[in-house]
């Protein structure tokens, strides 16, 4: 594990930056660089910004500490038992796992985005277990790959659409949070070399908020180049927040702040903590209520809605989610959902389905004779919060006709429970992926303790490397990855024995087209 090769740390290996030396440390094979800046301060007069250039530095910087996280709320879907991470508006870091420095190869490079929508989490912290989850360890010494996680602002002072409240000099506010991730990638193409990366070989992936902030890149012009293949992991995002919406959530933002509507550039005045307290009193548990604008020129429209982006039409993509989604979010919000009888059941659907309730939950029971009401409820909430967007996302990357899409559904089942009073277990919950994805299915001990999980992991993060270095997830461990088409809606079942499904659950599928 990681961990303990950090231990074991080496701390005298050096690279180059186009900004000044750093100084990582070397274990096991891989050299850990933490915390490096990639662009300056988004504080004070830079707030609501593109993200300002970096100030080169003389001698050695140590890059043996993760930086800080963004100014942030708790985010409802963790632990209260986490403790939050050293946070600040100065939170441009990124952080590197190499096989090699100034070494002469070109590693294929793994640009990971990390979730908690577009308000909360970090690519990584030394507060455990975030220091866990984004661990590139291993994928950089089992593939020879060059992985790179980083922080970006979030929330409220990152995506406070206030161009049309105080003009072209704030025009970048609602897309700042993604600013900073193209300036992230600015610095992987300027930098990259030096860390046995390849410029020319970047794949832009993540999960859940990743997933969402790597479907914006795709849409985004000023990203265009700097990656080569994209994977949206459980947050197929469609669209985002439209321009005349943000500006009405500014005023009201703006009000709760106790900034007049005569004086709005007091913004830059209120103390940062404020942001994340008013982002949790109007965010009621939704970390998606800020998230980038469409403003027309950053982000000129919805990433795949109605259209997939004609700009990243020649970028593979892997597209996708996890079988049992749901389970993550109702442990928390809704635990009686675990004890459903089928009326029950039928009664929490009605309020979202209305009269398609029973014409859905027949046809599920059809496909699914064994499932409890529980698993119905399961499944049926899964498939409208990711499946069935998922399947939109992919359809209209397939109609561009031109780079293949990959289509897949992660169905390693963990047996722990959901809590030590619900006895439901976990299965393939939202984020249970990532442990696998990362080969390190021992970072989290919500994964089990299933000997299987091993070879779930190495599936998975084998084809996710095979992705990255060539375009293509086959590897020689699962069986040949068909690209989506429309006809055969070839679909990978990711597990310990992976299998290629065309049209899975089709019947459900075609359930909510009628």
């Amino acid at each position: 594990m990681a961990v303990a090769a950090a231990a074991r740390a080496d701390t005298g290996i050096i690279a180059k930056t186009t900004d000044g030396q750093v100084r990582g440390a070397s274990a096991d094979g891989v050299i850990l660089f933490k915390g490096i800046p990639y662009a300056g301060s988004a504080a004070g007069e830079n707030r609501f910004k593109a993200p300002p250039k970096l100030s080169p530095w003389m001698g050695v910087r140590d890059a043996l500490v993760y930086g800080e996280q963004a100014i942030q709320p708790p985010d409802p879907n963790w632990p209260k038992t986490w403790k939050p991470a050293p946070a600040s508006e100065d939170c441009l870091f990124l952080n590197i796992w190499t096989p090699g420095v100034a070494d002469g190869k070109k590693r294929p490079v793994m640009f990971y985005s990390h979730g908690g929508g577009f308000a909360t989490g970090n690519g990584g912290a030394e507060v455990s277990p975030q220091n866990l989850s984004h661990d590139g360890f291993a994928l950089a010494k089992n593939y020879d790959a060059v992985v790179v996680t980083h922080n970006h602002r979030l929330g409220l002072l990152g995506f406070l659409y206030l161009g049309d409240l105080l003009g072209d000099e704030f025009a970048a506010s609602g897309a700042a949070g993604m600013l900073d991730i193209v300036a992230a990638l600015e610095w992987v193409r300027d930098n990259i070399e030096a860390f046995g990366g390849n410029p020319d070989n970047v794949m832009i992936w993540g999960e859940s908020g990743g997933g969402a902030k790597t479907a914006t890149l795709t849409a985004m012009p000023a990203a265009q180049g700097m990656f080569h293949k994209a994977s949206v992991e459980s947050n197929p995002t469609l669209r985002l927040t439209p321009r005349d919406e943000a500006t009405e959530l500014a005023k009201t933002v703006l009000s709760k702040l106790g900034v007049s509507a005569k004086k709005p550039r007091d913004v830059l005045k209120v103390p940062a903590h404020r942001f994340a307290e008013v982002q949790k009193q109007m965010a009621a548990g939704d970390p998606m209520v800020f998230g980038p604008a469409v403003d027309g020129h950053y982000i000129p429209s919805h990433p795949y809605d109605p259209v997939a982006p004609a700009m990243s039409a020649k970028i593979p993509m892997i597209v996708g989610s996890n079988k049992d989604e749901t389970i993550a979010f109702f442990r928390q919000i809704r635990p009686d959902v675990f004890s459903l009888d089928e009326a029950g059941m039928r009664k929490l659907l009605s309020l979202m389905l209305r009269d398609k309730t029973d014409r859905i939950v027949d046809v599920y029971h059809h496909s699914r004779p064994d499932a409890s009401p529980t698993d119905l409820y399961i499944a049926i909430t899964s498939a409208l919060m990711m499946w069935n967007v998922a399947i939109t996302m992919a359809e209209r990357k397939v109609a561009l006709h031109a780079a293949p899409v990959y289509m897949y559904l992660f169905a390693y089942e963990s047996e722990v429970p959901v809590s030590s009073s619900i006895n439901y277990p976990l299965k393939a919950a939202h984020a249970m992926e990532m442990a696998f994805k990362f080969d390190h299915p021992d970072n989290n001990p919500e994964a089990g303790k299933r000997p299987e999980r091993y070879k779930a992991a190495k599936n998975m993060s084998a084809a996710w490397a095979a992705f990255a270095r060539s375009g293509d997830p086959s590897h020689a461990g699962i069986p040949k990855w068909p690209a989506y088409t429309l006809e055969q809606r070839a679909t990978m079942i990711l597990d310990a024995e992976c299998k290629v499904v065309n049209d899975p659950y089709r019947d459900e599928r075609l359930a909510w087209l009628s």
